[in-house]
């Protein structure tokens, strides 16, 4: 099969890319790929918003810059900072003429959000599934472009470059080798130009916010191509996720209820947060949730409470309806009754490398979104800046691809996928043991607060866990299961060995060794 541009991705940056480029270009061909459903993405749970400035007669892009440096702890690109921060109104705009709704006040004005580490007002959401809502957007935007095919429940295994053909160093992106998930059959897909938007790795710990799908494949598969993988360590856990028995993601309590004015306590009623920052729950995430860490370290309690007693109630169900009947379903009365909280897994600061345009370092392969590292959140990032990035890194993709011609060399000789001499699998149970081993080694060794024994020790077990699952990949037909648990090993790979080398604590990366240093 052969496409102009193979999207692999159906999160907002990808499928805003789709439809920007098949308006543009109505003669060449978009073809989306995506492993679960049409909606099934991180965008999708996105609770918060988009941080964009809005009201310049009480924010500035000088406040959202300096709050997102500060955020970042000194390792953004600034350049890459103003860069997003002052395309984002427009970005936004373009959202809203898409169809997307936003809530708005009774003077018909943004109904703005405040969250952790920003210093104004300025998180434009929908309710408290913001994400949800431009997911729909985006959507209702693909189906409406004939030259746009998407195709739900394929597997990206992985891209085709040179390395399949030789040991050049500067490789070249020729599409990518496709799962059918309802057939089985493996084919490729070759494209002028391949966009990774595959988002994030938040199942590759036992407790996280994002859905199943987050498995890192967009990572795994651009490491595996030999491409540049940057600032892995920086992993940004949530400081509110629902703390229950269920099993699953764990439940988000969005960012935009903290700056609601609701506080975080210990069991009895302590608000520790006011001695760790003078910005007390509306610190940015990554002193939230190493406080949080901290405290229940020392008490041996499972969980803190989020307290929205004090709150107006009916303002509050009309700002967040989601989490107040999540919350109900749960018998937590929220204007009785704390809200049980612990940190979760939720998003990753760093990714594949990419340049000011989405480019890689291979050539004509792309990437944007959460799957990337572009240098805006540093060591951390700041709440709701993802949407914004991955609206504007979608824009300049478009952009650069209106500019430039990307035509690929598709005479090449790409080999078809050898299976031969493998057979179907029977040991799902050895999927199953090395995930549940591969995500509670994440969780216990290379979570929130790191020490360098702990590091070697996951190292080691890690490298265990690889040849066990390597040695079954070679000799077992391809499925979803057992590609994604190779790429989620790819990717604590790539954590553990970034942390190891990382000597110094910033932002979302903390290891108690480098203190004695």
């Amino acid at each position: 099969m052969y496409t102009n541009y193979l999207v692999i991705g159906s999160g907002v940056a990808g499928l805003t890319y789709a439809v920007k480029m098949a308006k543009k270009f109505p003669q060449k061909t978009i073809t989306i790929v995506t492993k679960g459903n049409k909606d099934e993405s991180n965008t999708k749970y996105a609770q918060g918003g988009v941080a964009v400035v809005l009201d310049k007669s009480e924010d500035s892009f000088r406040k959202h810059i300096q709050d997102t440096l500060i955020a970042g702890d000194g390792l953004c690109n600034t350049d890459v900072v103003k860069m997003v921060i002052k395309k984002g109104p427009k970005r936004f705009k373009e959202l809203i003429k898409l169809g997307t709704s936003f809530d708005t006040d009774e003077n018909g004005k943004f109904d703005l959000g405040k969250e952790g580490g920003h210093s104004e007002y300025r998180v434009a959401h929908h309710k408290d599934i913001t994400g949800y809502e431009i997911e729909r957007a985006l959507l209702n935007g693909v189906h409406k472009l004939p030259n746009i095919t998407f195709l739900p429940h394929h597997f990206a295994i992985d891209l085709l470059t040179d390395h399949h053909l030789s040991e050049k160093e500067n490789l070249s992106c020729f599409g990518a080798y496709i799962l059918n998930q309802k057939n089985n059959k493996i084919f490729t897909i070759k494209s002028d130009s391949t966009i990774l938007a595959s988002g994030g790795i938040g199942s590759v710990y036992g407790h996280t916010t994002n859905p199943e799908i987050a498995t890192g494949d967009g990572i795994a598969m651009a490491y595996r191509a030999k491409a540049k993988i940057k600032d892995m360590e920086f992993i940004q856990f949530h400081p509110t996720a629902l703390y229950t028995s269920e099993k699953g993601p764990a439940f988000l309590i969005s960012e935009a209820v903290r700056g609601f004015g609701a506080y975080i306590r210990d069991k009895k009623g302590h608000r520790f947060m006011l001695n760790y920052d003078a910005r007390n729950e509306l610190a940015s995430r990554d002193i939230v949730s190493q406080s949080i860490d901290k405290e229940l370290k020392k008490t041996g309690d499972n969980c803190v409470y989020l307290d929205c007693t004090h709150l107006n109630i009916e303002s509050f169900i009309k700002h967040f309806p989601n989490i107040y009947q999540k919350c109900k379903g749960l018998y937590i009365d929220i204007s009785k009754d704390w809200i049980p909280i612990v940190p979760a897994a939720h998003y990753l600061c760093g990714g594949i490398e990419v340049d000011a345009h989405g480019k890689t370092s291979i050539k004509n392969l792309f990437a944007c979104g959460e799957c990337t590292r572009t240098g805006l959140h540093g060591a951390n990032r700041l709440a709701s800046n993802s949407l914004l990035e991955a609206l504007v890194y979608a824009h300049n993709i478009y952009k650069y691809h209106t500019e430039n011609s990307t035509k690929s060399n598709l005479t090449i000789k790409i080999p078809n996928w050898n299976d031969k001499g493998t057979q179907i699998t029977k040991e799902h149970i050895l999927i199953q043991h090395n995930l549940k081993e591969l995500q509670a080694i994440m969780q216990d060794y290379v979570g929130i607060v790191r020490t360098n024994y702990r590091l070697e020790k996951a190292k080691i077990r890690l490298e265990i866990i690889y040849k066990d699952v390597e040695e079954l990949y070679k000799k077992s037909k391809i499925n979803t299961t057992l590609c994604e648990l190779r790429n989620m090993i790819n990717v604590a790979h790539l954590i553990i060995s970034q942390s190891i080398k990382r000597t110094e604590n910033r932002g979302g990366f903390f290891n108690t060794d480098n203190l004695k240093k």
